[in-house]
């Protein structure tokens, strides 16, 4: 049995098993390495129909390699890594916020850093479309967030072009690389949904953030019982020498608060714009300290930081309290996370309506 999908002339007679999984992979090599469900015309079709869009509408180009972005081509690696249907407006608006210019996918998709794109699914879409936004969010077991991930590495390497060792220049990769999608626990965060925070976004929307980032760094605070306790915990974990938001300008440092650590900065008066603010006033390296290692003279810092000459200085680790962004996600336990960024990279937020990306935009 073979299928046939003209969304790139490598999906034509691809030969395909009793069950519809590929068995044979074009010369382009465009799985990941995982058993992948062949993208029939049915199945496509199935996905296209849950989003107000055309087939062959150009969305965009899609680096490194400059591919055509269309809703086809995005349904397809959708169905190949096994997404069931309602879950497509996710990956489509994920792909569209991916592809805006301030997240810099080229340098994201070419670096030698190990980043990945985090996809996190807000609002209503959560419990709607099944997503785990508690125990164990970041992990396997729940086929919404597993496949979207997944989805979006296949649109990355088969529309994009990024593959490893080839156009993806990532010296080491990291595991995320598969599937990297959350959702944010609204129902035990202590304060407005993420997107809340942007114009035109509210609480009944159901929203997509991307996040260029490394996979999460455990904060593990056992003993803290207020806010400035758990908070010098995750400082302590933010400001290391060797990841880029160390020398880059502009990136932002993602800090995924369980639901326990929340509630316990919360009751001490804490909202998310304090804990910006905290964590930036306190979230400091010593200039000697940046002068270590790490990208020391490749630096692309602010005039104010580079004129700084004190050795003993205090330098700020993000340019701005803007710089650190707060969400709420897991379940029970007294731990958080931290995911520094690629650097040169700004998040994107989008609601979800069908595949139209509405009022949102770049996290300013």
């Amino acid at each position: 049995m073979t299928m046939t999908f003209g969304a790139t002339d490598d999906w034509i007679d691809v030969p395909v098993d009793d069950a519809g999984l590929l068995t044979q992979q074009p010369g382009s090599d465009w799985g990941d390495g995982l058993p992948a469900l062949a993208p029939t015309s049915d199945r496509v079709a199935a996905m296209l129909e849950r989003v107000d869009a055309g087939a062959d509408d150009e969305l965009g180009l899609m680096p490194p390699g400059d591919g055509i972005v269309t809703p086809a081509k995005v349904a397809a690696n959708a169905t190949m890594a096994g997404c069931p249907p309602e879950v497509f407006p996710i990956v489509l608006t994920a792909v569209r916020a991916m592809i805006e210019a301030p997240f810099n996918l080229n340098g994201l998709q070419a670096t030698t850093h190990p980043g990945a794109p985090l996809v996190i699914v807000h609002g209503p879409a959560v419990t709607e479309l099944g997503f785990n936004a508690g125990a164990g969010t970041f992990g396997p077991g729940n086929r919404a967030n597993a496949t979207v991930g997944r989805a979006v590495r296949l649109c990355l390497m088969n529309i994009g072009g990024a593959r490893p060792g080839a156009r993806d220049r990532a010296t080491q990769g990291q595991p995320s690389k598969y599937s990297f999608c959350i959702a944010e626990n609204a129902a035990e965060s202590p304060w407005p949904t993420y997107p809340t925070t942007y114009p035109g976004l509210a609480s009944t929307d159901s929203a997509v953030t991307v996040v260029a980032c490394e996979n999460p760094h455990n904060v593990n605070d056992h003993v803290s019982t207020d806010a400035v306790g758990i908070l010098s915990v995750i400082a302590s974990t933010v400001t290391v020498l060797g990841a880029n938001n160390a020398h880059y300008s502009g990136g932002e440092i993602f800090v995924a608060l369980g639901p326990e650590h929340a509630a316990t900065i919360a009751a001490s008066g804490f909202g998310p714009r304090d804990v910006q603010m905290w964590l930036y006033e306190h979230a400091r390296m010593r200039l000697a300290d940046f002068k270590l290692g790490g990208m020391w003279g490749m630096q692309s810092w602010p005039a104010w930081k580079n004129a700084e000459t004190d050795d003993d200085a205090e330098l700020p680790y993000a340019d701005s309290p803007d710089g650190f962004r707060i969400v709420v996600t897991g379940g029970p336990g007294k731990h958080s996370s931290v995911l520094h960024s690629f650097g040169i990279t700004r998040s994107v937020t989008l609601a979800v309506d069908q595949g139209r990306s509405d009022p949102g935009g770049e996290n300013r």
